[in-house]
């Protein structure tokens, strides 16, 4: 009887692995007791995903755990790309204001019964290019408070209203290095320094109340990229500071100096800018020293030359250092705005660059480097000053410009010493 049994439970065995078999593999680990169903990959669609289940034991129980493995057949991992900020900056030349332009402004406030001063026409067609920028420098070439009477060429003076509205339409950082720095001696540079330290969210920098304030050096951060600011005349009208004087100016012949700043500078930001004054007034040609001036400056660890004093415009050229990095110089950038009467003064530039920096490696790139080219417009008797975007200028302009021998010829002229790759008349 009990071979019957044996017998018969063989045949039933047999009947269900013939009904059954093929279709599901049952695997029991004996280790585990966890019973697991291997479904075979061929009764998937070849693009879904195959999930393997192992049966692990825990080393310190002896309870069983399942381990669920989930892998994506022929992919792989692509690398994380690196992370970037960037700062757009624009970049003006010099802020020049003779009497024509203050005595406008003066004008133009007591007509509309504003007090004081009323710049804003002559900057409003290029309002757009500095508020639209995320880091905006000016030359400040005239000293700026209200401490003294306004005054013209060859000893400057501004109303302070004028340093009001330079911020109000997106300024940031005004460079005071420059050849009218000392125009009212020790006592004019301290009143404009006291007028810059008292508006709010912006800096300056190029002169100094003392030597520990020259020795803080300027430094904001945009977009999380710290930027330092030094600057440089090259001269100051033949005027200079009293033995016993407390204010502080540097002088390019001061090479030494010059260097341990922007060595420290490039310490303590990301990108270093220098302002250096230099250059032959009313030409396009460089000077000798200019060029190795910028040579050693960017050698020293400046990122970007922004010079001034020509009162037009100059060349401009990437540099590369002896590590094999590179720094950008704009030669000069001429005149903002002035009552100037050679042609070669009414044409400058805008300059327009952006830096990034790779977040991962705080390498710091150099890019979209522009020259965008500016004319300043008056009529007869230096009547309405304004600066007017050469894109915008006009035949009509240019006919009643009060300048004499002002023409295309001579507009084109000074174009010519800006680089096709980098000018940009938009």
């Amino acid at each position: 009887m009990a071979k019957l049994y044996k017998l018969l439970a063989f045949s039933i065995a047999v009947c269900i692995t013939l009904c059954f078999g093929g279709c599901v593999k049952i695997n029991v680990d004996k280790q585990t007791d966890i019973v697991t169903e291997d479904i075979s990959s061929d009764t998937l669609p070849s693009s879904e995903v195959t999930t393997t289940t192992e049966a692990t034991t825990s080393a310190t129980t002896t309870e069983a755990t399942t381990t669920v493995t989930t892998t994506t057949e022929a992919t792989t991992t692509a690398e994380p790309e690196p992370e970037f900020v960037s700062v757009r900056i624009v970049c003006a030349g010099d802020n020049l204001i003779h009497r024509s332009i203050y005595n406008q402004a003066k004008r133009r406030a007591d007509k509309n019964d504003i007090d004081g001063y009323d710049f804003s026409y002559v900057y409003e067609r290029v309002e757009s290019y500095i508020k639209s920028a995320d880091l905006a420098i000016l030359n400040q070439e005239t000293i700026v408070t209200d401490e003294f009477e306004p005054s013209d060429y060859p000893r400057f003076c501004t109303p302070a209203d004028l340093g009001s509205h330079m911020i109000e339409i997106g300024f940031d950082a005004f460079s005071l290095s420059n050849n009218h720095v000392l125009d009212k001696d020790e006592a004019g540079l301290l009143s404009t320094l006291n007028f810059w330290d008292s508006q709010e969210n912006i800096i300056r920098y190029g002169a100094y109340k003392d030597k520990e304030d020259m020795e803080n050096i300027r430094t904001m951060v945009v977009n999380g990229i710290t930027f330092a600011f030094l600057g440089y005349m090259e001269h100051t009208n033949g005027l200079s500071l009293a033995d016993d004087a407390v204010a502080e100016i540097t002088y390019l012949r001061e090479t030494e100096l010059i260097e341990a700043q922007i060595r420290k500078a490039d310490e303590i930001a990301d990108v270093v800018i220098v302002s250096p004054h230099f250059g032959t007034e009313i030409s396009n040609e460089l000077k000798t020293n200019q060029i190795n001036m910028a040579k050693m400056m960017i050698e020293w660890g400046a990122d970007i030359v922004i010079g001034t004093q020509a009162h037009t415009v100059q060349t401009m050229e990437f540099i590369e250092r002896e590590d094999g990095s590179r720094g950008f110089v704009y030669y000069c950038l001429g005149n903002f705005v002035s009552a100037q009467a050679d042609p070669k003064a009414l044409v400058g530039i805008l300059g327009d660059l952006t830096v990034t920096k790779n977040l991962e490696t705080n390498e710091i790139n150099i890019e979209n480097v522009k020259a965008i080219p500016i004319i300043t417009q008056y009529g007869y008797n230096y009547s309405n000053i304004h600066i007017v975007p050469y894109a915008e200028y006009t035949q009509e302009m240019l006919e009643k410009h009060g300048a004499d021998g002002f023409t295309k010829e001579s507009i084109d002229k000074v174009l010519s010493y800006i680089p096709e790759e980098y000018l940009s008349v938009e």
